[in-house]
């Protein structure tokens, strides 16, 4: 029998803050949400300056890293690609983290067409780095306190780096998800040994080194969305050096961040952080629910989860590790949430799964409460480290009276943007100017963006972006697979 699916109310239906104040109350979901959106010239929080490391950004605006995917196969920017940091560049947010998910070596790319680091190298880099500057310098006029950071990863057991199938490198045999990505529980060849681990120490340190020379100021060495270091973070099934108890499971980031230190001294160094998850998801019938994990408890293979209750947050250890890279000199960590590919509803809050997903089983309203109110307990947990907040595209409408009062307020340093600048970059630039909002521009999280990598396609936003919506066979094709799902 298929269970009824509940509608929640669109974010465009609520005409003022008030009215959506009033519908997070009976949530209990205390988003906070400012009555007025101030200018720059008018005061507004999200206009002042903050020092990253050594680096100021002219504003509270961030561009968070996203994996388009449309690179050459080779791991090359194309046109496309380069559309996109343009237009981030063009966004006026003063810190870019990370642009692009850059994998460090070929068999880490979670698709056959993201960005590889030994193909680009420097130039590759540069051309990135040099895209995206000039695209601001045009627009804006001041680069001087534009922050550009790279982000580095390996996709571990989401690895694809072939159009051929997945070559999954993983830290530790998952009692879920191997069967969930055709894992053998039994193959003992794609778990990464320590002399592996060593080896991709290495490729990460080249990587960085390439960065630097291209000129940009700050690496990410992206933790989060169960990518291979991420999953290290949970890795107490994981005999040796790189796993098992805490100082076990956190030696591979903090073995990364000493490292890349020693090679770029004058490179900044941030961190992407899950600070949460959750049990993985799946679609049952036209509902989501949680992998049955009753076999599976105590639950050892979350990190900021309870293992006696894996619905539950418990963020004793994420706080613990933020206290150690505060501790190691990183300069900013940016907090996200869960896994996209598991747990959809708790990485990132939409109206609209994608193809692959499943419809919300809550107002996506408290997913994003959810995100903002457990950075806010790791702001006041880990003074003196700077954070980026993130989740806040669901807003819509209201994205800015939520950014403004949630940097007015001390919940976080700064407020990132993802989906949303795929439709509307110029977001951060209207909003500190005083203009309105251009609502046929504002992302209603279709998850088109999604969609699109996932079945070989170039990831935009295919309803809102003129670009996208001209490309064929492509557009025609998202079309078909969105009435498929």
């Amino acid at each position: 029998m298929s269970t009824p699916q509940p509608h929640y109310p669109r974010i465009a239906r609520f005409r003022t803050a008030a009215d959506l104040r009033a519908h997070l109350t009976t949530l209990d979901a205390p988003i906070p949400l400012d009555e007025e959106v101030l200018s720059a010239s008018s005061g507004s929080p999200l206009a002042l300056p903050i020092a990253i490391g050594d680096r100021q950004a002219g504003n509270r605006w961030c561009i968070h890293p996203m994996e388009g995917w449309d690179a050459t196969t080779d791991g090359l920017p194309t046109d496309t690609l380069l559309r996109r940091w343009r237009r981030f560049g063009e966004s006026g947010a003063k810190l870019i983290w990370g642009g692009e998910a850059v994998a460090v070596v070929p068999e880490g790319r979670a698709n056959p067409n993201q960005l590889c680091g030994p193909a680009c190298g420097r130039e590759g880099f540069a051309t990135l780095l040099s895209t995206l500057r000039e695209a601001h310098r045009q627009r804006h006029g001041n680069t001087d306190d534009l922050v550009v950071a790279l982000q580095l990863t390996h996709s571990g057991r989401f690895s694809k780096p072939t159009v051929a199938g997945r070559r999954p490198r993983i830290a530790y045999h998952h009692p879920l998800l191997d069967s969930r990505h055709g894992i053998d529980p039994a193959d003992a060849s794609c778990l990464l040994s320590d002399d592996d681990v060593e080896r991709l120490l290495k490729s990460y340190v080249a990587a960085a080194r390439d960065a630097e020379a291209a000129g940009f100021n700050m690496v990410d060495l992206k933790a989060c969305h169960g990518y291979l270091v991420h999953e290290f973070l949970s890795a107490r099934r994981r005999p040796g050096r790189f796993g098992g108890d805490f100082a076990g499971r956190t030696r591979l980031l903090v073995t990364l961040i000493e490292r890349v230190r020693e090679a770029c001294p004058q490179l900044l160094i941030g961190v992407r952080l899950s600070l949460f998850d959750t049990v993985p998801w799946h679609k049952v019938g036209d509902h989501g629910e949680p992998w049955p994990f009753q076999d599976s408890l105590p639950y050892d293979c979350g990190f900021g989860v309870d293992s006696s209750d894996p619905g539950r947050i418990d963020l004793e250890e994420p706080i613990r590790l933020l206290t150690m890279l505060r501790d190691l000199g990183v300069a900013a960590v940016n907090l996200t949430a869960g896994s996209p590919y598991t747990v959809p509803h708790i990485s990132r809050p939409a109206a609209f799964p994608p193809s692959d997903g499943y419809p919300p089983p809550e107002d996506p309203l408290v997913g994003v409460w959810r995100q903002i109110d457990a950075a806010r307990q790791a702001k006041a947990a880990v003074p003196g480290l700077i954070m980026v907040g993130s989740g806040y595209t669901y807003l819509q409408d209201y994205v800015v009276h939520a950014a403004q009062a949630a940097v007015r307020q001390g919940c976080i340093d700064m407020v990132g943007l993802g989906r949303m600048v795929l439709s509307y970059p110029e977001l951060p630039a209207d909003s500190l100017a005083g203009r309105p909002l251009v609502r046929g521009a504002i992302c209603r999280t279709f998850s088109d963006c999604t969609t699109a990598p996932r079945h070989g396609l170039r990831s935009g936003c295919y309803p809102l972006d003129d670009y996208y919506k001209s490309l064929e066979p492509e557009a025609a094709e998202m079309k078909v697979i969105k009435q498929r799902a």
